[in-house]
């Protein structure tokens, strides 16, 4: 059924990348919405259906350029790598990104360096005793086999500490991460603005890692 969906938006909507399109097809809320569409087979209804897909694929467009970004190393895919603008003065920034092992071993994120930070660890932020506390993780992080890990703000994160100047809006992080299994792996960290929740650049109300003393 897919199939021939994936066929005629590609007919009706010709001017939409095929990452898009798949993007979409994706979406179950809106594939539904698109075959009902689809069904009624009249041209005020497909009018309709472009509409809501061309503004749907505006939306889109940047989860499927974060898509096009993604890193294999052995059996392992990193992709959305992002990190936030950081104060002048600032001495710790953080890092995030997800990681799928693909394989059928665990690995292991045990840490990385970058010219912008003397130092590098892996960290988590948890709840414990009603208080939010961050610790790093002296084992590091574990992808368990067929698993995702999504370092985000306030949970896992990459800790860029002692850092040699501000991260600035905009800019490219350079970051080599280094795995136990997959070894070292060059990360590129799209910086986003101060308070970012993720690489859209939206807003969340997250600990500020900028601010936190070390």
């Amino acid at each position: 059924m897919i199939t021939g969906l994936r066929s005629r938006l590609r007919i009706e909507l010709g001017q939409l990348a095929t990452a898009q399109i798949e993007y979409l097809l994706k979406n179950v809320f809106v594939r539904k919405r698109i075959e009902g569409r689809l069904s009624e087979k009249k041209g005020a209804a497909m009018m309709s259906l472009k509409q809501v897909l061309f503004a749907f694929a505006v939306v889109c467009a940047g989860a499927s350029s974060v898509m096009a970004d993604e890193i294999k190393a052995g059996d392992l895919v990193i992709t959305q790598a992002w990190s936030r603008a950081t104060p002048n003065g600032a001495r710790a920034g953080a890092g995030y990104l997800t990681i799928e092992n693909k394989g059928s071993t665990p690995d292991r994120l045990i840490g990385g360096v970058a010219e912008v930070a003397g130092k590098i660890e892996i960290h988590e932020m948890a709840m414990s005793d009603g208080v939010m506390k961050m610790r790093p993780l002296d084992k590091g992080l574990v992808i368990e086999p067929g698993k995702t890990v999504k370092l985000a703000p306030g949970g896992y994160h990459v800790m860029l500490m002692d850092l040699k100047g501000s991260l600035k809006k905009g800019s490219k992080l350079p970051v080599t991460l280094e795995f136990e299994k997959a070894g070292k792996v060059q990360v590129s960290f799209d910086v986003e603005d101060v308070g970012a929740q993720g690489p859209s650049g939206a807003g969340d109300m997250m600990p500020d890692h900028s601010k936190m003393k070390m």
